[in-house]
């Protein structure tokens, strides 16, 4: 399926210059002069290369549609993640560079899917949002409490988001797993 370049979002799965790749990053830039495009950071999901590319709305890739399977996250070992197909319960085990930063969000348990290619595990799709609790936020700084803006806090897993001033430390919160940007509070 062909995608416009500014349609690219982190995650998915594209088919450029003979290869499979997974987009890590998504810059949208307008310069001042020229037409927008998106600065695209990807990886190689067979040989591990990373490189970027700048796609104009004009450019069109292929997205890449692979098979899906429902596996759980089990726990982690080493460098490695073990995970369960559900159906029949087999185990593998995957680097963890796979999921690259969003590997910070996985929680025992979690259900997730495993895209194969050519019955080859090659990406590790998490839920979009996820729950988390702030461990460190910083304190309010009188005269900020204007809508638009927002303070540090470093989450249980270690990651670091930006959230609204009236967000203290032990909140649970809803993150956006691949933007890593605070949703809501959770109920």
């Amino acid at each position: 399926m062909k995608i416009s370049g500014v349609d690219i979002r982190p995650g998915n799965i594209l088919e450029y210059e003979k290869g499979i790749w997974k987009v890590a990053k998504t810059q949208h830039t307008q310069p001042g002069k020229g037409g927008a495009f998106m600065q695209v950071e990807m990886k190689n999901l067979i040989d591990g290369r990373k490189t970027n590319v700048r796609f104009r709305s004009a450019d069109t890739v292929e997205r890449v549609r692979l098979d899906t399977k429902d596996f759980q996250f089990l726990y982690a070992e080493g460098e490695d993640l073990v995970f369960m197909d559900t159906e029949n319960y087999d185990q593998i085990s995957l680097p963890a560079d796979l999921l690259g930063e969003a590997a910070a969000f996985l929680q025992d348990g979690m259900q997730v899917n495993l895209e194969m290619w050519e019955e080859r595990p090659i990406s590790v799709q998490l839920p979009e949002q996820v729950e988390a609790t702030i461990v460190e936020a910083d304190a309010v700084v009188k005269g900020q409490t204007a809508s638009s803006s927002f303070k540090p806090a470093i989450l249980d897993n270690g990651v670091r988001v930006m959230v609204p001033p009236h967000i203290g430390s032990g909140t649970r919160i809803i993150v956006d797993v691949y933007e890593k940007s605070y949703v809501k509070k959770a109920d």
